[in-house]
């Protein structure tokens, strides 16, 4: 059986199985983070990443930022994710994070998006290693829960600071790094570079967690077995494959997985939108309009289901739209 392992720490917090959610803006909510927990083969789960400045102000104010950080017992472990560029202000939102109760804060230091790098915030952090040091050094000062951080290899290809962010991590007392090996210059773009990973895992004694190009269980075990790493993160691929954890479980196992087919989606979706629809929040169809994007990836003429679903305006709606439509697909599929 591929070899890969079955538990890593975190500071006292275990971790098992070895893989991890990668934190997602606009996708890993509480709704989105229950249901990959309710598939089944997730280690940890992590909040979309969330502006240290929002949290302290929402913290004061009650305001809706604080919903950022809203969780359900059962997601634990569960780590939050910041991002910001001012020592202080993130001392005290990871304060914040820790009297919420969330095991694992985490540092955002690799989003590419330019409102984020234009503030200082995510990979812009990434040219600025000693602000970075004095980031750390306070906030780990500031809470006793586990304290790790991810980044990007580097601004460009001439400016890799893989090694001496994990270095530096690890002097500064976080007891684990997650490495996405694009660089901010590429964004989403071209390929991950796996042996930027190993060269951050041959550098430092903390847990390395390794990010990037992991698409089908096997992607996962062969970056364990190319890097060393200690565990594997999974980002965009889960959005529209949530079971992707339980499938690296099964794979592990039996060295197959189960495909899913037109039911599974169907009740993927179903029981995705029945959470929204009971949480009621003012951005529900929206987030059904969003998901439906990627719930309907490989799904037999899901580009009309989407057009359907796009024009609705009402939750309930939009659920009667996907019943109606499995049950016409689902008919039509011969036994």
């Amino acid at each position: 059986m591929p070899q890969f392992p079955e538990r890593f720490h975190i500071g006292p917090v275990e971790i098992s199985p070895a893989t991890v959610l990668a934190p997602m803006a606009g996708v890993t909510d509480t709704v989105f983070r229950r249901l990959i927990r309710s598939q089944g083969g997730c280690g940890l789960i992590m909040t979309e990443f969330t502006s240290s400045h929002g949290v302290v102000k929402a913290a004061r104010k009650q305001t809706r930022t604080m919903k950022y950080l809203e969780f359900d017992p059962d997601e634990h472990p569960i780590s939050a994710q910041l991002f910001g560029s001012d020592p202080q202000v993130m001392a005290e939102a990871a304060r914040v994070c820790e009297d919420v109760g969330f095991d694992i804060l985490d540092i955002n230091f690799g989003c590419p998006v330019n409102k984020v790098v234009k503030c200082n915030g995510g990979s812009g952090l990434l040219r600025d290693l000693p602000l970075v040091e004095e980031i750390l050094t306070t906030v780990r000062k500031a809470i006793q829960i586990p304290f790790t951080c991810k980044f990007r290899a580097g601004w460009n290809d001439r400016e890799l600071v893989a090694v001496k962010m994990a270095q530096l991590a690890e002097n500064c007392g976080l007891q684990a790094v997650a490495l996405h090996p694009r660089t901010r210059e590429q964004g989403y773009a071209g390929k991950s570079d796996w042996t930027r990973i190993a060269e951050v895992k041959a550098a430092v004694k903390i847990p390395v967690i390794g990010n990037g190009d992991i698409l089908t269980p096997a992607d996962a075990v062969r970056m364990i077995e190319e890097t060393g790493c200690d565990a594997v993160m999974v980002g965009r691929t889960a959005s529209s494959n949530p079971w992707i954890f339980r499938q690296i479980s099964e794979y592990l196992a039996t060295g197959t997985f189960y495909e899913p087919g037109e039911q599974d989606r169907f009740e993927l979706m179903k029981t995705y939108y029945k959470m929204l629809a009971v949480r009621d929040e003012p951005d529900a169809v929206g987030k059904m309009k969003q998901f439906a994007t990627y719930f309907t990836h490989g799904v037999r003429n899901g580009s009309k289901l989407r057009v359907e679903i796009y024009r609705l305006k009402e939750a309930a709606e939009i659920l009667d739209c996907v019943d109606a439509f499995f049950s016409r697909e689902l008919e039509s599929i011969p036994a």
